[in-house]
């Protein structure tokens, strides 16, 4: 006899919503919900619809010690679909899903992987020390620290191997790095925190770098990955990453500029804050400046003190000017809103030339249907549409500012 649908359906659960991770200090975190977060994004693990079929009251464990991050993994459920009474259906191999993105070596036993967390006690973070600060936090003063580290620092590899899991669950399109590269760096948070008299550590996040060659002799270091973990989030540590990773860079001399890989619209916020915060000290955004455009003054300074290039420069201006702009007033905003589609048209102007090359080899009654794209009304609409999603991205980044 074949399933209903509701009884289908009753086998399907939502992957984000029955894995439960924890990063463990203490024996008591394995029982404390609070400990517990949930990933953001499964479908590199369980397919575009996030989906795992076949179980009943699913709840897949995946544990970490909090320093070291040893790994435990297994799950539980109330009723898996029978092959048998189920017309040959199978339920996913879900455990099989997840350790093949695993390195070896995962607890499956709670009572194994509980004899690692006293272990914690002889953890070091790996690298070297760049940066330490305070956040208050949950009623207390907490300390973190920011090392730098690479492949060749002792038992970094197998740390890293275990880390980047993370990446799968909170970085969409995020994927696996080479780390038999040498040309890529680590910059890692740790908190440095009180336990049984001592001190332990525990992961906080990462930013991972790769530095690639810029002509004729110099360096352009892109950050591809960052990522705070989320218990951490909310505190500032990306800032404080991100920042420290740029202080970093900058202090070698071969660095030509910094860019970024593919930035989610959630670093793309992080980035233009600090580039903004960085640059409002340079004497060439000064206030008084802003109005008159953007200048060569502006790139160069951004690139020489800051590593900044010139499109992120440009793009930072146009920031800080809406900053000084009063967009009460229609004349004054006017003339930011021009300012910021003279740029935006740029890629608009280039698209005339392949206009006129279409006007000599297109019949007129070709011409007419490849037009349509290309007319004024839906550049000008095109237009309006970017103007008003930077305008968007633009305010957010200074609400932030006004609170820094």
């Amino acid at each position: 006899m074949g399933l209903s649908r509701s009884e289908l359906e009753s086998f399907v659960c939502r992957a984000n919503d029955v894995i439960d991770i924890k990063l463990v200090r203490k024996e008591s975190d394995l029982e404390d919900s609070k400990t517990t977060f949930h990933p953001e994004l499964t479908h590199q693990v369980f397919g575009e619809t996030e989906n795992i079929f076949g179980y009943k009251d699913l709840l897949v464990k995946l544990y970490y010690t909090a320093g070291r991050l040893t790994t435990y993994l297994n799950m539980s459920y109330s009723q898996k679909v029978d092959p048998v009474r189920h017309e040959g259906m199978q339920a996913d191999e879900v455990l099989k899903n997840i350790a093949e993105k695993m390195p070896p070596g995962f607890c499956t036993n709670i009572d194994d992987f509980s004899m690692y967390i006293p272990k914690e006690a002889t953890f070091q973070p790996y690298g070297t020390l760049l940066h330490s600060y305070r956040r208050e936090a949950e009623g207390g003063d907490r300390l973190f620290q920011i090392y730098k580290a690479d492949m060749s620092v002792p038992g970094f590899r197998e740390f890293h191997e275990r880390l980047q899991m993370f990446v799968l669950w909170f970085i969409d399109a995020g994927s696996f790095i080479d780390v038999d590269d040498e040309k890529w760096n680590y910059y890692l948070i740790f908190e440095k925190y009180a336990c049984d008299g001592s001190h332990r550590y525990a992961t906080v996040g990462y930013l991972t770098a790769y530095s690639y060659y810029a002509y004729p002799d110099k360096l352009r270091p892109r950050i591809s990955q960052v990522l705070v973990l989320p218990p951490f989030q909310r505190l500032g540590h990306g800032v404080e990453l991100l920042q420290t990773a740029y202080r970093d860079m900058r202090e070698n001399t071969d660095v030509l500029d910094i860019t970024v890989e593919d930035p989610s619209e959630e670093f793309l916020r992080l980035r233009d804050f600090v580039d903004c915060v960085n640059c409002k000290i340079l004497p060439a955004f000064s206030p008084q400046l802003l109005s008159g455009g953007f200048t060569a003054d502006m790139a160069q300074q951004a690139q020489e003190k800051l590593k900044i290039n010139k499109k992120q420069a440009r793009r930072v201006y146009e920031i800080l000017r809406l900053e000084q702009t009063d967009v009460s007033d229609a004349a004054e905003f006017r003339e930011f809103r021009l300012d910021v589609k003279r740029r935006l048209n740029a890629p608009f102007r280039k698209e005339s030339s392949y206009v006129e090359k279409l006007r000599k080899v297109l019949k007129p009654e070709e011409l007419v249907v490849a037009m349509e794209d290309f007319s004024v009304e839906n550049r000008q609409a095109k237009l309006e549409e970017m103007f008003q999603d930077n305008l968007t991205h633009y305010k957010r980044v200074l609400e932030r500012l006004a609170v820094a």
